[in-house]
């Protein structure tokens, strides 16, 4: 076991990265650090922002969202020091990734926002990725604030039922 908490936290970090397949929030990592009480918020930030200035980490904010991905300097890092991690907390850690790997992979590939258009326009951008490609893409006008919020606020829910629907009318399956 390491005796330095900072080295372990940021080990436990690119564990987590390494077990998924997907970018990982800033909330999710947090989530798994405060609800199993290793530490605070507080100290997962310092330790992703001491990852990210190493370069063991890379961040795209995207919607005012931190999507962290190990780079290949932090998977050797791991693959060195992996072992320090005990048997418990790789414990914790995998039970925690599948219990929450659904919900997880839709906040990072589910995305939805508005902006203003000149002339109080206002579009409504939604998109569903597969890794970093787009499966759908659209881009809706809305005539209010409150109805592009009900819209970008509905995507993460309305997506698969949306591009399932628009996928049948455009091979020709529904008339």
């Amino acid at each position: 076991m390491l005796s330095e908490p900072m080295t372990l936290y940021k080990l436990m970090i690119l564990y987590m990265l390494k077990q998924v397949k997907f970018p990982l929030t800033n909330s999710n990592i947090s989530d798994f650090f405060v609800s199993k009480e290793y530490t605070t918020y507080f100290i997962v930030q310092q330790a992703l922002s001491e990852l990210l200035e190493s370069n063991l980490l890379s961040v795209e904010n995207i919607n005012n969202n931190s999507r962290y991905e190990m780079t290949k300097e932090g998977n050797e890092a791991l693959s060195f020091f992996e072992k320090q991690i005990s048997p418990a907390i790789i414990t914790d850690i995998n039970e925690f990734i599948q219990t929450n790997k659904f919900r997880m992979r839709n906040e990072v590939s589910t995305t939805a926002e508005y902006y203003k258009l000149p002339g109080n326009d206002l579009i409504v951008h939604c998109e569903v990725l597969e890794g970093k490609t787009p499966l759908i893409n659209i881009e809706i006008n809305s005539p209010d604030e409150e109805q592009a919020n009900i819209m970008k606020n509905n995507w993460r829910s309305c997506s698969q039922d949306i591009y399932q629907y628009i996928m049948k009318r455009l091979l020709g399956g529904m008339e």
